[in-house]
């Protein structure tokens, strides 16, 4: 077996991977379930890869990516449910039927447009999807995964909604409902309370996000980022001065991590 450019080659590999007689013991226990996390945390390697810009971890990451879907058609096969072949010919029937200002006879002048006419077709496929399971009342939040990171699937849900009307005229009325949650999470007076105001204020914020244009995730983890790099220093300037973090009191600490937040403001480098 040779390596190849050959998508052909990925499924015969995979299909090796998986023989009952010569395969490997490893891929052969395998299941949906077991694999559905390998898929996640590939999708988020290359988001890394594109954030830090490093194009041949990109390319690299890609391919685990693309290992993915041949790997659960290849499981899919064995059970004749569907197959690779089902899977790419689902996806170009979903883009050319999405694209009709692409290839139809439907105008589509700016990105604003071809996003409607993209919602508006979207909109039409759950209601045919809710009609043959045999539900007559299709609600636009039908198909926001529950198993999406709870700050993308908040923002997913907003945006859903927003689609039919139900959304804050303007960011600063959004920042108000952050407000307000904030003093209800004060004013929470038991452990069960306090996680649901929490939880009303992390959907607020994540709706204020995505009012301003922010991807909540996104921007959340860039803040981690950051937070590790700053608090890296910290830690430096501790070992620096030959005091141990823990001995070092918060009055020292905050001193250290005001030195690098002066720093990164005057700096010409992105804040990450």
């Amino acid at each position: 077996m040779q390596p190849s450019r050959d998508l052909t080659r990925l499924v015969e590999i995979m299909k090796a991977l998986r023989d009952p007689e010569n395969g490997c013991p490893w891929d052969l226990v395998q299941d949906f379930s077991t694999i559905r996390h390998y898929t996640i945390e590939e999708a988020y390697e290359v988001a890394d890869a594109i954030e830090r810009s490093n194009f041949d971890d990109l390319r690299e990451e890609l391919g685990d990516l693309l290992l993915q879907p041949i790997y659960h058609a290849q499981m899919a096969s064995e059970r004749g449910l569907f197959d690779i072949g089902d899977v790419i010919l689902s996806i170009t029937e979903k883009l050319i039927r999405r694209h009709p200002h692409v290839f139809g006879d439907i105008d589509a002048h700016d990105a604003d447009g071809a996003q409607q006419r993209w919602e508006a077709i979207k909109a039409d496929e759950r209601a045919r999807k809710a009609a043959r399971t045999g539900n007559r009342t299709p609600s636009v939040l039908d198909d926001v995964p529950a198993t999406l990171p709870a700050l993308a699937r908040a923002s997913k849900l907003t945006k859903r909604a927003a689609t039919v009307g139900f959304d804050w005229p303007d960011a600063e009325l959004v920042a108000e409902k952050v407000r307000e949650e904030l003093e209800e999470v004060d004013a929470a007076r038991s452990p069960v309370e306090r996680h649901e105001e929490i939880g009303d204020l992390l959907f607020a914020v994540t709706n204020l996000a995505r009012k301003h244009g922010v991807d909540a995730e996104a921007a959340l983890r860039d803040a981690n980022t950051k937070f590790s790099r700053r608090f890296n220093y910290v830690e430096q300037r501790c070992r620096d001065d030959a005091i141990p973090v823990s001995d070092a009191g918060l009055a020292r600490l905050d001193t250290y991590w005001n030195e690098i937040r002066h720093a990164d403001k005057w700096t010409d480098t992105p804040k990450t």
